[in-house]
């Protein structure tokens, strides 16, 4: 990894690298939140999934997570929505589709497949490469995310939930096969086979009998624009009940779908996490 930003906070640094991805198959920016703590000795990592349009910027600017996970003593890791370059394919068009909107699928179409393995990068790729080089205890990792990035939250966690001991996530697109910016990215990046598509939709997951690590916490403003028509938790939250699984879904009162919201009830989600680490 070459590091090409490094910034003290709360007595930690806020890095950010960039490095070759095998999944990707390109450069990939990511930024990483290394606490006080860090200093001393491995520490345990929230990995962040950010949403539609963001990069790793957005929350490390917007969300005020670095002073919470520098009192509690966690790495926080940020990395980009997809893969980017020129030789990279992408749709400037539209802002559901392409650079910025890889929605933490594996593609198997053309021309997405070359590149857009975000599922591979983020649960597989990242952490060996992170572990390895920075002062992270192996193993021991959460995930949360905001919108699109939540939707890959959850759905990393019900396929892969030997990884992660917590999950959470800020207004999720929970049945993206039910909802236009799924189904017009899941059209393009897996096909017209809908069948290929509950992989990646978690309210279809629970329907199928995967389980989440823990009881996963979910946060969701009830003046959210997105909600009615895009975000569905209600379809998650029926799935959850009718298969036994705990989850503890917050409908928060005026509160919509920006980085106010997150910046608002970040402090508790990390909370969240880190006494997962803790049990």
């Amino acid at each position: 990894m070459q590091q090409i930003e490094h910034i003290k906070e709360f007595g930690g640094w806020l890095n950010r690298y960039r490095h070759a991805s095998e999944a990707c198959n390109c450069l990939m920016t990511l930024s990483v939140y290394l606490p006080p703590a860090a200093s001393l000795g491995p520490v345990p990592a929230v990995y962040y999934l950010s949403g539609l349009t963001c990069t790793d910027d957005n929350v490390r600017i917007k969300a005020g997570a670095q002073r919470y996970a520098a009192e509690l003593g966690l790495a926080l890791v940020m990395p980009d929505t997809s893969p980017r370059g020129d030789g990279v394919p992408d749709a400037p068009e539209r802002y559901d589709l392409g650079q910025g909107a890889g929605f933490y699928v594996n593609a198997t179409e053309p021309p997405w497949a070359a590149h857009y393995r975000m599922f591979d990068y983020v649960t597989d790729e990242l952490p060996a490469l992170l572990e390895h080089e920075l002062p992270l205890l192996p193993g021991l990792r959460s995930i949360t995310g905001h919108s699109m990035g939540g939707h890959g939250a959850l759905v990393a966690a019900l396929r892969r939930p030997e990884l992660y001991r917590a999950v959470s996530a800020f207004a999720p697109i929970c049945n993206p096969s039910a909802v236009g910016w799924g189904e017009g990215c899941f059209g393009a990046y897996l096909g017209q086979d809908c069948a290929a598509w509950a992989d990646y939709d978690a309210t279809l997951l629970v329907r199928a009998g995967k389980r989440f690590p823990g009881t996963p916490l979910i946060d969701q403003g009830t003046d959210d624009e997105f909600l009615a028509d895009q975000l569905h938790p209600d379809a998650l939250e029926a799935a959850c009940r009718e298969h036994g699984q705990p989850l503890q879904l917050r409908m928060q009162p005026g509160y919509d779908h920006s980085y106010h919201f997150i910046a608002s009830f970040i402090g508790e989600h990390l909370a969240h996490h880190a006494d997962a680490f803790a049990a």
